[in-house]
């Protein structure tokens, strides 16, 4: 996927743009860390006094609630610098001490079976990231959502949210909770997740949400092969309460920071603004170049400590993209070899399941950021974007990601400015800034490119990713076709 960049501001920070600029707003074993490979990394109080007597007068009026509570120490950088939607994030995981108690209640009711990707939006709604969403919507959030992309609050305020996020259950399970006003959620491998609350039940009109989220209903989007198309046709909307938060068991779980997490890690840090950047694929030379240049140009707009939130999806992804623990190895290398700063990087994994709905679930990433307190963000070219599934053709604009993003309802709060395209120079032999005047000599190397050249074993051009970074990838696919040439070779013995 070739790239270019785009960096969301909050709208009031008092900066002086030049007259030019134009501002719109618009199964494989890895060896993987037992801690996290970023770490707190405190200014020295001689620095930080410093930053602070250096620091433009930029914080949005949303940040208020964060500056108000930052009394305890005048030194104290808060980084929260744009607020959550809904005002305070949404934590719907029940209190130690009374889990016994709900989980005792849990157990007589009726129970509804949850799925893996299920569970993985039990755990987006459960931190927060869904702000203000409580729980599974119900049939008037669902039609907002789907028809709308937003929802309004009580009190007249726009929240965007493009995506459904709705539980299905089939008639049999409709059946079995009869008029109960509450059920139990039981996790794939059966054990007790939580309870859904003051619930409603609804048609699911598949065709319908399909069309209006994809913009298609052709045969092949794989999220719909894998979610939809199996699905019950009823929707199961209501308030969620998890017993214990979600965990997975991986050896990823330390990179799960949730949305409080990630403000607490932004505050110890002591940054000043922090920008994210979404990927679904290993970190390339030109994404970093992306990245490191933002963190220039915060700096140079008056900045002292901007911090960078490598963010990857690590829901479910289609078959053939490279798997959450190869891609968190990767990471890892990157930052080994000094391609990204470890000192003012975080890596963390972004719970969410991936749609590859385009324009529409680019506004959802954007958003879930938000609720994290980024307050710039990051976006490639043709985001969350697809091949079309039956033709040879992008099914999504490339740049209508980024127009949508800019106009999106209840995104108000972030800003854009544009960034050229990044590709790879053959004459200067690295990943650089797309240069018209010499279109020649630039290369696009797209995300399935780069999976080629690994699974061919052939090597990329020198300068498109770090050597430790590319050998994750050439030995993740070495052991896919051994484990292919295994079973052929089962297949013809028997």
């Amino acid at each position: 996927m070739s790239l270019s960049i785009r960096l969301h501001i909050s709208s009031n920070l008092g900066l002086n743009f030049h007259p030019q600029t134009t501002v719109r707003r618009t199964n494989h074993s890895t060896s993987i860390r037992p801690r996290p490979i970023y770490h707190s990394n405190p200014l020295a109080p001689t620095l930080l006094r410093r930053a602070m007597s250096a620091i433009p007068s930029h914080k949005s009026s949303s940040s208020s609630s964060s500056s108000s509570s930052s009394s305890s120490s005048s030194s104290t950088i808060k980084s929260s610098l744009i607020e959550p939607d809904g005002g305070a994030l949404v934590d719907r995981v029940v209190p130690e001490s009374e889990r016994a108690a709900k989980a005792l209640k849990a157990e007589s009711l009726p129970k509804v079976g949850l799925t893996q990707i299920d569970l993985e939006w039990v755990h987006v709604i459960s931190e927060g990231w869904a702000s203000p969403l409580k729980g599974f919507m119900r049939e008037d959030e669902y039609l907002q959502s789907l028809h709308f992309n937003c929802i309004r609050m009580k009190d007249g305020t726009i929240v965007n949210m493009s995506l459904p996020i709705v539980l299905a259950i089939d008639d049999e399970a409709k059946e079995r909770i009869g008029a109960s006003q509450d059920v139990g959620l039981v996790g794939p491998t059966g054990d007790l997740v939580g309870i859904l609350r003051s619930i409603e039940i609804y048609k699911h009109n598949k065709e319908e949400r399909v069309a209006r989220t994809w913009g298609t209903t052709a045969p092949g989007l794989p999220y719909v092969e894998e979610v939809i198309t199996p699905a019950g046709n009823w929707l199961l909307g209501g308030d969620l309460e998890v017993l214990k938060p979600i965990k997975y068991n991986d050896g990823l779980d330390h990179y799960r920071l949730s949305p409080q997490q990630l403000r607490e890690e932004f505050d110890k840090r002591q940054a000043d603004a922090v920008f994210a950047f979404q990927l679904r694929n290993p970190v390339h030379n030109g994404h970093a170049l992306l990245m490191n240049d933002t963190r220039r140009r915060l700096l140079e707009m008056g900045y002292k400590n901007p911090i960078l939130l490598l963010h990857p999806l690590g829901g479910y992804t289609k078959a053939d993209d490279v798997p959450l623990d190869v891609r968190m190895e990767q990471h890892s290398k990157v930052l080994e070899d000094g391609v990204l700063d470890p000192e003012t990087t975080i890596v963390a994994i972004f719970p969410s399941p991936m749609h590859y709905a385009g324009p529409t679930e680019v506004q959802w990433h954007a958003k879930g950021r938000i609720n994290a307190g980024a307050n710039f963000y990051i976006v490639g070219r043709d985001p969350a974007g697809m091949g079309h599934p039956t033709e040879k053709r992008d099914l999504y604009d490339p740049d209508h990601g980024k127009k949508v993003l800019s106009m999106a309802p209840g995104l108000e709060k972030l800003n854009i400015l544009p960034f050229r395209v990044a590709a790879y120079d053959t004459v200067g032999k690295k990943m650089a800034f797309f240069d018209p005047s010499r279109a020649k000599d630039f290369l696009f190397i797209s995300g399935t490119k780069m999976r080629t050249y690994a699974r061919s074993g052939e090597n990329p051009p020198d300068g498109f990713m770090c050597p430790q970074g590319w050998n994750v990838l050439v030995r993740y696919y070495e052991s896919l076709q051994a484990e292919d040439a295994t079973q052929q070779s089962a297949v013809v013995s028997a």
